[in-house]
């Protein structure tokens, strides 16, 4: 398999301190684990009014036109993204995309790079032992405890083994 084209030119979906790709997995691929483990993120709040952007310390009056608001209305029906974001793990997927794009992660893959649509970044559904390396996520995210890629550890390069159940 070829790893394909680099339409990021090196200069996007990467971790310029250490080379290290996006990884990007569709989110039935994890199952469950994505829906109950990521949170929810609707934007800053607007006046639903006006529209103008509101301070999240006084949510009771809009500052722009006046109007008396209540702060359930503020924010969109949908959220824009779902993320998780921890000391090991940052990754998201924005509101109108079935793409997760792991943006760091303690463990890593090889896959070839997606299309244009996510230049620089690698498809781990597609990993390739002659891919570019890329964040991955590890194997408690897959709902069978096993990751369908081989998953590195990035900090001694060692490969993660699926415990048995």
């Amino acid at each position: 398999m070829s790893t394909g084209i680099d339409y990021g030119n090196g200069q996007t979906n990467i971790d310029k301190k250490n080379g290290i790709r996006y990884g990007v997995i569709p989110a039935q691929d994890l199952g469950q684990s994505w829906y109950d483990d990521s949170e929810s993120d609707y934007g800053d709040p607007h006046c639903p009014h006006c529209g103008e952007e509101l301070n999240t310390d006084n949510l009771e009056d809009c500052p722009h036109c006046g109007e008396e608001i209540d702060d359930a209305d503020c924010y969109g029906e949908s959220p824009l993204s779902w993320f998780v974001k921890t000391d090991k793990l940052t990754a998201t997927q924005s509101g109108d995309d079935y793409d997760i794009f792991v943006i760091s992660s303690e463990f890593y893959t090889r896959a070839p790079f997606c299309s244009p649509c996510a230049p620089g970044a690698c498809y781990l559904r597609d990993a390739d032992p002659m891919g570019e390396l890329c964040y991955c996520f590890g194997h408690e995210w897959f709902d069978h405890g096993k990751a369908p890629y081989p998953v590195y550890r990035v900090a001694d390069d060692s490969l993660v083994v699926a415990e048995q159940s």
